[in-house]
């Protein structure tokens, strides 16, 4: 069945679930080293990530093995909700609406749930649950949230064509330019390719790669000022977690940061400076280097590692 086009109905990424067999390494990791606050939710033995006056944008629960189990994309309202799952299902997608009690595990009113042609588990919600206490962090920082959400999810792609069809004339994502991998000639154009709902430059990217291991690649959160990033490095190095790549600033995005493996070998981008995107003037552009600077993987265990 033939797309129907949802106009901008995505407004940003919202929240990311993920399962871990190692609650006490992801806790040292949250609290103890990047600065996560600590949120609430209804289920006592998982980690609710408070980034700001959201309840949880980053949801931690114990499981047999490591992974992202959904990406949670954010809409205006319930008749958003109702034209986004109108559009999918008529892309022959089945869509399923959460429970009330799924949704309050959320920390959301009300959402629907699907998966891409990736295979990647989505859901997309409306209704945030606010926290109006004070946002209090570890080392006093403060996370870049707000109309710009979580910050952006690079997930891995078997079939990209499929994926991009999808976002972009299903989902109404707006391209935001490629990065064009190294590839073998029999293998022809390998691209990177970044996504945008907002400002911020991308909140999806989508890489050319067989769906395994953790399902995710990285998330990216950003924090206010170039400070707090190095302090957090700081912390990487001193409390021995892997760090996968060092400090860098990126060509697309500019961002300035660096990557942490995550239990169950995803990472984390860790960043500050990140550009704002002018819609009205911009056109997608194809970046032939991934970093002005630094951003050195030598160190890097491959994806899917455990460290």
């Amino acid at each position: 069945m033939a797309d129907q086009q949802v106009e901008r109905e995505i407004r940003a990424l919202g929240y990311v679930e993920v399962q871990t067999n190692d609650m006490e390494r992801w806790r040292k990791l949250a609290f103890g080293v990047l600065g996560f606050a600590e949120g609430s939710g209804p289920e006592e033995n998982a980690l609710y990530l408070r980034m700001d006056e959201r309840a949880a944008r980053i949801i931690v629960k114990p499981g047999e093995t490591d992974g992202v189990s959904v990406v949670g994309w954010e809409v205006r309202d319930q008749e958003a909700l109702d034209r986004v799952r109108d559009a999918v299902s008529a892309a022959g997608v089945p869509v399923r609406d959460l429970t009330l009690a799924e949704a309050d595990g959320r920390r959301v009113e009300a959402a629907i749930a699907f998966t891409d042609p990736a295979g990647t588990q989505l859901e997309v919600f409306h209704g945030a649950l606010l926290d109006h206490s004070p946002v209090v962090t570890p080392f006093g920082g403060r996370f870049v949230t707000g109309a710009q959400g979580l910050g952006h999810a690079v997930i891995p792609v078997p079939d990209q064509g499929a994926a991009y069809d999808f976002y972009v004339k299903t989902l109404g994502f707006l391209p935001r330019g490629a990065f064009r991998m190294p590839a073998p000639p029999e293998y022809g154009p390998m691209r990177i390719r970044f996504f945008g709902v907002n400002q911020r430059h991308h909140s999806l990217a989508m890489m050319p790669s067989p769906k395994q291991g953790p399902g995710l690649i990285h998330i990216m959160v950003e924090v206010e000022t170039l400070d707090q990033v190095g302090e957090a490095q700081d912390r990487v190095v001193a409390e021995g977690v892997s760090l996968s790549s060092t400090l860098g600033r990126h060509t697309n995005d500019k961002m300035v940061s660096f990557y942490v493996r995550a239990p169950g070998g995803w990472d984390i981008e860790f960043g500050c400076e990140g550009m704002l995107v002018d819609e009205e003037h911009y056109t997608a552009e194809e970046i032939t280097a991934d970093s002005y600077w630094g951003h050195d993987w030598s160190g890097s265990e491959p994806l899917g590692v455990m460290q």
